[in-house]
């Protein structure tokens, strides 16, 4: 099977590389340290699976270049490969279109056996991520969505609603309303709490 690496670390890059070149299966078509890269070189290389970092460096994000990449006619699956693994990160890679999402820290073989599953189309969770999951659905809690994780990392910022509506280009208005939400999905009642919350249950890092 064909894979490409979309990572912005060069030691990462090629100690993945190495790896897959023992695995008779797979061959590597290339790699890209940043979104617009990866678009124009998947595009070209035509691969089956992407490995894909969430962080890319000051561009766009790997959710952007998953999302672009399976707006793509015909689109690689994308197999998130980030040291990242907050519930906020996990929610927005799979509502991105992610197949799976692994750990750096997993051994080899996880890795590969993640890659064959989401070549076959299947999904690929690491059992941190799985556990992660799990937690979420029996507390019976949503995710933060983007930009309500954004809005906590303001409030931990110790910005106030005026400043938060600034930074972001919306009113004061839709500020209120995302931290009703927020405080709904994190079972608090003010700002503080919604921090400590945030952070206590991952969805945030400060």
């Amino acid at each position: 099977m064909r894979l490409y690496l979309v990572d912005d670390h060069p030691v990462v890059r090629a100690g993945l590389a190495a790896l897959i070149d023992g695995e008779p299966d797979m061959e590597l078509v290339g790699e890209a340290d940043n979104a617009a890269a990866a678009l124009q070189g998947a595009r070209a290389a035509r691969p089956e699976v992407v490995l894909m970092d969430l962080q890319l460096g000051d561009g766009p994000d790997g959710v952007a270049a998953t999302e672009a990449l399976l707006a793509l006619p015909d689109p690689p699956r994308v197999l998130v490969l980030t040291t990242y693994e907050t519930d906020a990160d996990i929610h927005r890679a799979v509502a991105a279109g992610a197949t799976g999402y692994l750990l750096k820290a997993c051994p080899p073989e996880e890795l590969f056996a993640a890659v064959r599953a989401a070549a076959r189309g299947e999904s690929a969770l690491s059992p941190k991520v799985a556990a992660r999951v799990m937690n979420q659905v029996r507390t019976g809690r949503p995710a933060l969505t983007a930009r309500e994780s954004e809005i906590v990392g303001l409030l931990a910022e110790g910005l106030g609603n005026k400043q938060i509506a600034q930074r972001l280009y919306v009113t004061e208005a839709t500020v209120k309303t995302h931290l009703v939400h927020i405080f709904a999905k994190l079972g608090v009642d003010n700002r503080t709490a919604a921090v400590a919350a945030a952070v206590r249950q991952g969805v945030f890092r400060r």
